[in-house]
């Protein structure tokens, strides 16, 4: 069996280890969503992951939900993913962006008033932080049959962008209650057209996004997230047969294209992780970090049981830029401070300190 330190070829990148950077949502973008000279130093300092997936990054003005969130869809923005791109490849790293559409996971006071839009016009039973504090969701509009191609052209505009930015792919965010998974899951999707109703029809939308984009940017440069049955923020996913139907369909459609990878939020123990993964077909990564953090006894257990080819490690990454380094000489850690993870500055964000700035 493969080691954890052992190199692996995803996509078109050869990775030095089994584990990855999880996308971690920080809040930190600045004026124009643009990622800020923070945000270089951030993704730099954590190139030793091999493959950084970034925080999750809306294609449109639009699909922006949260406060201070980069997009990847504007001049401005692009120049700033060039340059965490740069710093990230100085370093010898590989970084994608995470092109999460939020659809109805938004309040219109974090988008200049810009409405949301999703696959039906219910309401989340959920509140949303903005800047006079948390809200209630909104009622968003229920998108046309005729307007659905022109948000697959958005994700389309916002992977080339990214690749205009020189970063090395994208990962497409069909997961965790975001637009995508809206659409895959029956509590939010209530549709009658070819998009609603049969989980072949509800993979539709999710199936046309991928294949544009690989059509668009290659699939050895293109990931895509799922969150089959987490149960979160609205995307309610209680049938287990509807699941393997929805998630069967899916993965089934994208599989011949050839894709970078699937990243899969679930146990891997589980016979639904294993299925998707045997019609997937290629690299799948684990992430398990929503049951505790992911700690390297994690990471070796499911790459020594073959119960996934990577493994997506979030909160250690956020506080320890050469995790890698630590992790292969078995040195202390440091200590995620929860209370810094979104927004504002250069504290728990690039102050987390190395083993060398430790020893210096």
């Amino acid at each position: 069996m493969p080691e954890v330190f052992e190199p692996i070829k995803v996509g078109s990148w050869e990775l030095p280890q089994r584990f990855v950077m999880a996308p971690l949502t920080r809040n930190r973008a600045g004026e124009g969503q643009v990622p800020q000279d923070i945000a270089v130093t951030y993704y730099a300092q954590r190139a030793g992951a091999g493959l950084i997936v970034t925080e999750g990054t809306q294609p449109s003005a639009v699909g922006q939900g949260y406060l201070n969130t980069p997009g990847i869809h504007t001049a401005e923005q692009i120049a700033g993913w060039r340059a965490v791109a740069d710093a990230v490849h100085a370093e010898g790293g590989r970084v994608v962006v995470q092109l999460m559409h939020v659809g109805r996971i938004a309040h219109p006071d974090n988008k200049n008033g810009l409405e949301s839009v999703a696959p039906s016009a219910i309401q989340l039973d959920q509140k949303t932080v903005t800047a006079e504090g948390e809200k209630d969701s909104v009622v968003p509009r229920a998108l046309e049959t005729d307007e659905i191609s022109g948000v697959v052209e958005e994700f389309v505009h916002a992977a080339k962008s990214a690749i205009e930015a020189g970063l090395d792919g994208v990962e497409l965010h069909a997961a965790n209650g975001y637009l995508l998974h809206q659409f895959l899951a029956p509590s939010a999707n209530e549709r009658t057209d070819q998009y609603g109703g049969s989980p072949e029809n509800r993979a539709r939308f999710s199936i046309e996004v991928t294949k544009a984009v690989v059509d668009a940017i290659g699939a050895d440069r293109v990931g895509i997230r799922i969150s089959p049955a987490h149960n979160v923020q609205g995307a309610v996913e209680s049938d287990p047969d509807d699941v393997a139907a929805t998630y069967g369909a899916l993965i089934d459609a994208i599989a011949p294209l050839g894709l970078a990878y699937l990243s899969v939020l679930a146990d891997p123990r589980t016979e639904l992780f294993q299925d998707l993964r045997r019609r997937f077909g290629g690299p799948v990564i684990a992430n398990t970090g929503f049951l505790s953090v992911t700690d390297l006894d994690e990471v070796q257990e499911i790459v020594d049981g073959d119960l996934a080819d990577l493994v997506a490690v979030g909160r250690q990454f956020i506080a320890n830029p050469d995790l890698v380094t630590r992790w292969k000489t078995g040195a202390e850690l440091n200590e995620p401070d929860g209370s810094t993870f979104y927004g504002g500055g250069a504290e728990g964000y690039t102050d987390y300190p190395t083993l060398e700035q430790q020893s210096a």
